[in-house]
């Protein structure tokens, strides 16, 4: 079984961009949103000698994901290849896996009211495509493959390279993006960038965040109908004894 991982090369990525835009052409991404975005770190030091870094930031589908966990619906979950997804006709949009993510790697789309993210494009590894940003990347500095095919890039890349996750002591979820390229450069990316502690919501948290709003609209929406037939009813009573 394949066992997803994508390697980012920091010392070849320019920061063009290129894989935003191919990412939000290929799936419609409404405008000032992104499933990947290219962010800036630096420059630090003193010149000369000055640091700078691009830092490409998206869903790094986790081992042990935060949001699968935070999800009340079960709408977020992760497929054998490690892949983290979602379910559309599951997802209610409550926001709760954007909380939970250390990455900032999901936000609520607005065209559709559900929760949109990086999904390592499965649609095109189905056909056995790289995913766009992957396929676009003018600077060759995105590699895709199996971390269990010692054949592939990002094994290479993973095990006999060192290319590092982008962990904290606070959140260590077990990232399956990992970053490569200088020393100094990844040190400063990473440390730009930390991932922050998950936002877990408690069952009452949840309770009055979400299901008891929802709760109390439908039960005044049911009463408001029955009111309305009510004095329709009572409406049309008068009129028979007008007479």
């Amino acid at each position: 079984m394949a066992r997803y991982a994508m390697v980012i090369d920091l010392h070849k990525c320019v920061g063009c961009q290129a894989c935003t835009m191919a990412c939000n052409s290929e799936w419609e991404v409404p405008a000032g949103y992104a499933r990947t975005r290219v962010r800036f770190a630096g420059p630090e030091g003193a010149f000369p000698n000055l640091v700078a870094s691009p830092y490409v930031a998206q869903c790094n589908h986790c081992d042990n994901p935060p949001c699968v966990k935070a999800c009340p619906t079960g709408a977020t979950y992760q497929t054998d290849e490690g892949i983290v997804v979602i379910d559309r006709a599951l997802c209610i949009g409550c926001g709760f896996c954007v909380e939970a993510c250390p990455y900032s790697a999901r936000f609520l789309n607005p065209v559709i009211n559900k929760v949109d993210k990086c999904d390592f494009c499965s649609a095109r590894l189905e056909k056995d495509l790289q995913p766009a940003c992957v396929a676009t990347c003018t600077a060759h500095a995105k590699f895709f493959g199996d971390l269990e095919d010692s054949g592939s890039d990002v094994f290479r890349l993973v095990y006999e390279q060192g290319a590092r996750r982008n962990e904290s002591p606070a959140a260590h979820p077990g990232p399956n993006v990992y970053y490569s390229g200088k020393k100094a450069n990844v040190d400063l990316a990473l440390a730009a960038f930390p991932p922050r502690p998950p936002r877990l919501l408690t069952q009452g948290r949840f309770w009055k965040g979400f299901v008891k709003p929802l709760v109390l609209g439908m039960v005044g929406a049911t009463f408001l109908g029955q009111a309305v037939a009510f004095f329709q009813q009572l409406k049309k009573g008068e009129g028979q004894f007008d007479d």
